[in-house]
């Protein structure tokens, strides 16, 4: 009677073992299927490293869209009279007319400006967004075609890089690597996006200053402009860097591998 009650016990414990196994191996295979593979520290480090540098060319592009300093027209700084002159700058919302002292401005400068220099500032919206109203400069009437196809791919661009931040952000809290790919196609994407505004924004301002030939004026892109363009080479950058980190760990072998037998 010992004999089987022993046996019994044996057998339900090997039992449960199998079950035990069964469960384990369910979770393995559920691990497996989720995709889900623990980072090391080296390789999150990495991570955060070139995710820093997307979020330095993010901050440039907010930057560059925000501000208004995206071109400066300036006209003869004698045109209105001896004393002030004015100068507008723009970006792709705003624009300043801003009346500046001709005694400010240096002698050998035949056009009102720079817009850094003291002076009284009048800044509005353009209304083109709202009532579709074209801005007239000086005379010269503003493609809002270009000007509205400008904002709308910088705005583009925003977007794909907040999707880009979710991406990164999930793929450290949940230890996905996967998501590096798609982060990568974001960012690069939002960077040739910004870089094409910019494009679309100078060939309006060069419609701009075509549609009336009467008033000789100057322009000369400013600093958000500078700004746009750097954003654009880091977004760029920082999505090649996720395009390097996404690649398997045995392509990288193979790499060294062939370096060394070189």
């Amino acid at each position: 009677m010992w004999s089987n009650f022993f046996m019994q016990e044996e057998e339900s414990g090997g039992g449960r073992g199998g079950a035990g196994g069964v469960r384990g191996g369910f979770r393995t295979g559920v691990k497996r299927a989720t995709g889900k593979s623990g980072l090391t520290d080296s390789q999150e480090g990495k991570i955060k490293l070139a995710f820093f540098v997307a979020i330095v060319g993010v901050t440039l592009t907010v930057l560059a869209v925000g501000t208004e300093f995206w071109v400066e027209l300036s006209p003869p700084k004698n045109m209105y009279d001896n004393e002030t002159c004015t100068s507008i700058h723009y970006g792709l919302w705003k624009k300043c007319l801003k009346k500046l002292w001709v005694s400010d401005i240096d002698q050998e400068r035949d056009s009102c400006g720079p817009a850094d220099l003291a002076g009284d500032a009048n800044c509005s919206y353009f209304k083109f967004f709202t009532t579709g109203e074209n801005a007239v400069l000086f005379h010269k009437s503003t493609k809002k075609d270009l000007h509205i196809a400008a904002a709308i791919i910088a705005l583009l661009s925003i977007t794909f890089m907040i999707l880009g931040s979710i991406c990164i952000t999930m793929a450290l809290s949940k230890a996905v690597e996967f998501l590096l790919k798609p982060a990568s196609f974001f960012f690069i994407l939002a960077g040739l996006l910004i870089l094409i505004s910019l494009e679309v924004f100078r060939q309006s301002v060069l419609a701009l200053l075509d549609s009336d030939q009467t008033v000789l004026v100057q322009y000369a892109l400013s600093w958000s402009v500078a700004c746009g363009g750097a954003a654009g080479a880091v977004l760029i950058f920082g999505g090649i860097c996720f395009i390097v980190l996404s690649l398997p760990r045995s392509t990288w072998k193979i790499c060294l591998r062939q370096e060394e037998a070189s």
